[in-house]
């Protein structure tokens, strides 16, 4: 199961890296037409917001998978290995509170965004399919997380540790 939640967890990841070069050159064009053409792109600035926003939301499991996310590693550290491991429990299972909570509100912004059929700045492109992204990478991060906590091997140390591969 830690196998396959693995390759989803870099699957979604690869996509993330995908959605950061897609923003890379959206605002290489950008600046190429504003200051070279003297055309600004107006669209450009927002569509390489929503590449930010999939590139954070399709990479945070990921970042937990690997144990990579921002933690207070030195109290751990100092610590000794029975505290550690129950400071590591702890931080997992916040994690896994915090994605559910963040799905749950996730899907409530799609579902009132398509409620009201709130669009972007760009013309028919609804907001909905940018807001997907939140329960979208909400789920991940806690499938992540849940298997953690399931495996009894959340990452403490700041290695990767969920799999063994």
């Amino acid at each position: 199961m830690l196998r396959a939640i693995s390759v989803i967890s870099r699957s979604f990841a690869a996509l993330a890296a995908l959605a950061t070069l897609a923003c890379l050159a959206l605002v290489a064009v950008s600046v190429a037409a504003r200051y070279l053409f003297g055309t600004p792109l107006p669209w450009i600035d927002e569509v390489a917001g929503w590449c930010v926003v999939a590139l954070v939301m399709l990479s945070v499991a990921e970042a937990q998978r690997r144990g990579e996310h921002i933690a207070v590693e030195p109290p751990q550290r100092l610590a000794g290995t029975r505290i550690a491991l129950a400071a590591g429990f702890v931080g997992v299972a916040a994690v896994l509170a915090t994605a559910l909570v963040l799905l749950r509100e996730g899907i409530e912004t799609v579902e009132f965004s398509r409620m009201v059929g709130v669009a972007t700045n760009v013309e028919g492109v609804p907001a909905w399919w940018l807001h997907a992204l939140i329960p979208l990478g909400a789920a991940l991060l806690a499938l992540v997380a849940a298997a953690q906590l399931l495996a009894r091997r959340p990452p403490a140390t700041g290695n990767e540790i969920t799999a063994r591969e």
